[in-house]
C-alpha cells in the first residue's frame, strides 16, 4: 500500500483548502526570516556604523552625559567647549593609539526649513581626522587642500539640500564668511551626512574661539585595557568621558531586548498559522472517516493511517515553509526599503541579511512544529475503529 501517494491525493482534493493553508504557513515563514534577517542585519549595521566612527572614546568638556552623547551623535545645542591644551596632556598616555581634536559649531539659517534651522559645522584637524575616518568614501574632490582654511567638505544630505558642487562657493548665515566646497562625501546613513566639515582653525578665528575645542577622538591600542584607560581620563579635570564601547554595548542591549519583542510577534503568528494546519487536517479526518475505516478494514495498521496524516501535515508545512523563504529571500530588499521608511535614522547598509543558515533554521523550524501539530490528527485517525466507521456510513 502506498501510504504517501494516497496521502499526497488526498491533499489535492481539497485544492482551495490546501492552497489556503499553504498560503497561511508562506506568510508565516516570511514574517519569522524577515524578522530574523532584520534583527542580524539591523545588529551589524548599527555595530558597523559605531565602529566607523574611528575611535571608541571622546573627551568632551564636563557637562551632562547626555549633553555629550548628543555632541556626539547630533552636533548638539549650548555647546561647552574645553582648552586645547589638554590634548597635549591626553597623547602622553601609553594606550592612545591615534586622537584628533574637534570642535562643534552651529549658525542659526533663516532659509533653512520653514522657521529656519541650525546649520552644523564640525571643525576638524586636517592631518588627523581623516586618518580616523579611513571608511569615508567622496562622491566628488577630498579633504582640505590646505591651501586656506576657508574651505568646506559636505556631508551627502547637506550637498543635497544645497545642491553644491565641488568648487561652489557657500556663505555661513549671517556672516560674510565663505567657503569653498573642495570635497562632497558619499552617503553613510551617519551624522556625517548632515555634516559640513572645515579646518578647525576657521572656526577658532572667526568665532571668537581660539584655543578651544568641543571634543578629542581618541582610538586606543588594540590590547589597551579601555576601562583602565577610562579611569586615568577621568582624572583630568573639567573633562567627560564618553566610552564608545559602552555607548554600543547598550544600544546592543536594547536591540536584543527588541529583539525578544520581535522573536515574540513572530512565534505567535507561526503558532497561529499551525492552528489552521491542524484545523485543516482534523476537518479533513473527519470528512474521512468512513474512507479511514475502509483503510484499516482492507489491513491499513493504525500505524500506516498514523503515517499518512503525519505527511500531509509535515507536507503542508514544507511546502510552505521553502515558499515562505522565497518569498523572503525575493522581498528582502522591498522589507530594506520599506524598514527604512519606517526608521529613517536607520544605519547604513543592508537591514535585512537573509542568508543560507538563517533561511534552513526557518524551514526547520516551521517543519518542526508542523511535525508536533500533526501529532494529534494523526492519533485521531489512527483511532479510528472500523466497526465504528462503517456504522456510521450505513447510519
Amino acid at each position: 500500500m502506498k501510504i504517501y501517494q494516497i496521502a499526497y491525493k488526498n491533499l489535492l482534493r481539497k485544492k482551495t483548502r490546501t492552497l489556503l493553508t499553504i498560503l497561511g504557513i508562506s506568510l508565516s515563514a516570511w514574517v519569522l526570516v524577515s524578522l530574523l534577517g532584520f534583527n542580524k542585519g539591523y545588529e551589524k549595521a548599527l555595530s558597523r556604523d559605531i565602529d566607523q566612527l574611528g575611535f571608541q572614546v571622546l573627551l568632551t568638556a564636563k557637562g551632562c552625559p547626555y549633553e555629550a552623547a548628543t555632541l556626539m551623535l547630533k552636533g548638539g545645542t549650548g555647546l561647552k567647549y574645553m582648552d586645547e591644551s589638554i590634548l597635549n596632556q591626553v597623547e602622553k598616555y601609553s594606550d592612545v593609539k591615534k586622537l584628533t581634536a574637534m570642535i562643534m559649531h552651529g549658525v542659526f539659517d533663516p532659509n533653512k526649513g520653514e522657521a529656519g534651522g541650525i546649520t552644523a559645522y564640525l571643525g576638524i584637524d586636517p592631518k588627523t581626522y581623516p586618518n580616523l575616518k579611513q571608511y569615508v568614501k567622496f562622491r566628488q574632490g577630498t579633504w582640505f587642500t590646505g591651501a586656506t582654511l576657508n574651505e568646506a567638505v559636505m556631508g551627502f544630505e547637506a550637498a543635497e539640500l544645497e545642491q553644491r558642487e565641488v568648487g561652489d562657493h557657500i556663505l555661513v548665515p549671517g556672516t560674510q564668511l565663505e567657503l569653498k566646497v573642495v570635497g562632497i562625501l558619499k552617503r553613510t546613513g551617519s551624522q556625517d551626512d548632515g555634516t559640513i566639515f572645515v579646518p578647525k582653525q576657521f572656526i577658532q578665528q572667526n568665532f571668537n574661539l581660539q584655543g578651544k575645542i568641543t571634543g578629542i577622538g581618541i582610538q586606543v591600542k588594540q590590547n589597551a585595557n579601555l576601562t583602565s584607560f577610562e579611569d586615568q581620563l577621568y582624572k583630568l579635570p573639567d573633562v567627560q568621558v564618553v566610552s564608545l564601547t559602552q555607548v554600543k554595548e547598550t544600544i546592543m542591549n536594547l536591540v536584543a531586548t527588541a529583539r525578544v519583542l520581535v522573536l515574540s510577534i513572530a512565534i505567535i503568528a507561526v503558532l497561529i498559522a499551525m492552528l489552521g494546519v491542524v484545523n485543516t487536517i482534523l476537518m479533513s479526518v473527519f470528512e474521512r472517516f468512513q474512507e479511514i475505516g475502509i483503510l484499516k478494514s482492507m489491513g491499513a495498521m493504525p500505524i500506516d493511517i498514523f503515517k499518512m496524516i503525519w505527511f500531509e501535515t509535515v507536507f503542508l508545512c514544507g511546502v510552505g515553509g521553502i515558499i515562505g523563504n522565497l518569498l523572503a529571500l525575493g522581498l528582502s530588499i522591498v522589507t530594506d526599503i520599506l524598514i527604512r521608511q519606517i526608521l529613517p535614522y536607520s544605519p547604513s547598509g543592508r537591514l535585512v541579511i537573509i542568508d543560507g543558515a538563517l533561511a534552513l533554521t526557518t524551514l526547520l523550524t516551521i517543519v518542526g512544529i508542523g511535525v508536533i501539530s500533526g501529532l494529534y490528527p494523526a492519533w485521531k485517525a489512527a483511532s479510528i475503529r472500523p466497526l465504528e466507521s462503517i456504522r456510521s456510513e450505513g447510519a
